[in-house]
């Protein structure tokens, strides 16, 4: 194991026995089971991974694709089937928080135990001690049996022993979430405090902005199998696929791995039918578009505005669906009207979706997204939150959506997202979508703090003397 390498896991696999009643597992364990009365549940499928000193990797994927278990073999906690994993370094896991807490013992006293458990002396616990009683901040309580305890007040005290370790490697699976709303804050900002000082983390959520802000790359899980890796914008693309069933399992050999910028490319592929079909159709559209020339009401046909340049259109726009409707043309008008993708901060903005459908569709719903650069979803929103369509829709039948709205995001660049989704027999289903297909400048010049501007009138004025 190389010394740069703080997570090597190699060929690992992890296999579970699972049996329909207790009287069975026995027979089996004695040999008495005259036939198979099992069955095997693999939970981890051949699985590798390299995580390097400092890095910050995410796992994200779907309910049961073994994201917590491959963290619960890392620690140790789980024993794999097979396959190996190296660790070079100091673990801290914040997994089941409390896991090892003895409820008639004090928080004082759990202190110590936790401490112990995970490999530290009496008097290096002794010297994080007074950080440990800041961070979780339950006062007195901590010298009351934890049986006593909230679950609020359980799980700050389990938080802070497992943060204020000073691990060199830190696995958290989703326990950021924990407590309060404040308390919430400290935890993201000790969190960000481990990253700055290069810690290394290996990081489980379900939160996809948490995994795009603070993962340096991101691992996408399915079923127990690794389905690729690369940087999280990019994997969580794919993970938003995955969710909707319309990226295949890789085969056995691995040929739908994806790894970095094979990404796109082996989205296209696996998604081969269904853009087949939306291509077919926007041609089909273009060349009617073309013989009728310019359409009556004197606004331009589709022909037209294919001929020009998008302006902020993203040539490598991630795209799939199953080919019910097709989104053939978008973009941002200004509060002129005028056709632009700089949108200057606290004016009115439209952005504009074209879809053509090529099947009955009962309750098509519109969407729009926007993101950051980094991919984090910062605001977005669809026909059906609004309630301004709830109508079926038939084959040939085209649609013009419009979202009108005051620009108030921060200067900078963003990426927008459209999508045409709706439910068939109470399942959700994307018809087509279309990821980072267009770019916003906001241009500003007056950015205040965060993604939004409160547009906050601020006043200063004298207080007169001897008055309070």
């Amino acid at each position: 194991m190389k010394n740069d390498i703080a997570i090597e896991v190699k060929n690992l696999t992890k296999s579970y026995t699972l049996y329909e009643k207790p009287s069975d597992r026995i027979k089996d364990s004695l040999g008495l089971a005259k036939r198979k009365k099992f069955k095997e549940k693999i939970a981890l499928n051949n699985v590798n991974l390299t995580v390097k000193k400092g890095e910050t990797v995410g796992i994200i994927g779907t309910n049961g694709s073994g994201k917590s278990t491959i963290l619960k073999i890392i620690t140790g906690v789980l024993t794999p089937t097979s396959g190996e994993v190296n660790v070079n370094g100091h673990i801290s896991a914040l997994l089941e928080l409390g896991a090892g807490f003895n409820m008639e013992y004090n928080g004082i006293d759990n202190i110590y135990l936790n401490g112990m458990m995970i490999g530290f002396s009496e008097e290096e616990i002794e010297k994080r001690m007074d950080a440990i009683l800041e961070f979780a901040d339950i006062g007195d309580y901590v010298y009351q049996p934890v049986k006593t305890y909230s679950s609020g007040m359980f799980v700050r005290l389990a938080f802070a022993v497992a943060i204020n370790i000073d691990p060199e490697i830190l696995i958290v699976d989703e326990a950021l979430s924990v407590g309060d709303v404040f308390f919430q804050a400290k935890c993201y900002h000790k969190f960000e405090e481990f990253k700055k000082k290069g810690k290394t983390i290996l990081f489980v959520s379900h939160d996809l902005s948490s995994i795009s802000k603070y993962c340096d790359r991101a691992v996408l899980l399915n079923q127990g199998v690794l389905l690729g890796e690369g940087t999280p914008k990019k994997m969580i693309d794919i993970y938003k696929q995955v969710l909707v069933g319309q990226y295949p399992l890789p085969s056995s050999d691995g040929e739908n791995l994806l790894y970095d910028d094979d990404i796109r490319e082996a989205a296209a592929k696996a998604d081969k039918k269904a853009d087949a079909k939306i291509k077919k159709s926007s041609s089909e559209k273009s060349e009617s578009a073309d013989k009728a020339g310019k359409r009556k009401d004197g606004k331009k046909s589709f022909s037209e505005w294919a001929a020009e340049e998008e302006a902020g259109a993203n040539p490598d726009t991630l795209e799939y669906g199953d080919g019910a409707a097709t989104i053939y043309e978008y973009f941002a008008t200004d509060s002129n009207g005028v056709r632009s993708n700089s949108i200057i901060k606290g004016t009115e903005f439209t952005v504009h979706m074209k879809v053509r459908f090529n099947k009955d569709v009962a309750a098509p719903i519109f969407a729009l997204t926007f993101k950051n650069i980094m991919g984090i979803e910062i605001t977005g929103t669809n026909s059906m939150v609004e309630k301004a369509f709830l109508e079926p829709v038939k084959a040939g039948d085209e649609k013009e959506i419009t979202f009108t709205q005051k620009m108030s995001l921060q200067g900078g660049e963003y990426l927008l997202s459209f999508g045409v989704t709706g439910f068939e027999q109470n399942d959700f289903t994307v018809y087509h979508r279309l990821y980072d297909a267009l770019n916003i400048t906001v241009v500003s010049d007056k950015n205040t703090v965060g993604y939004y501007d409160m547009n906050t009138t601020c006043k200063v004025r004298d207080i007169d003397a001897g008055t309070d």
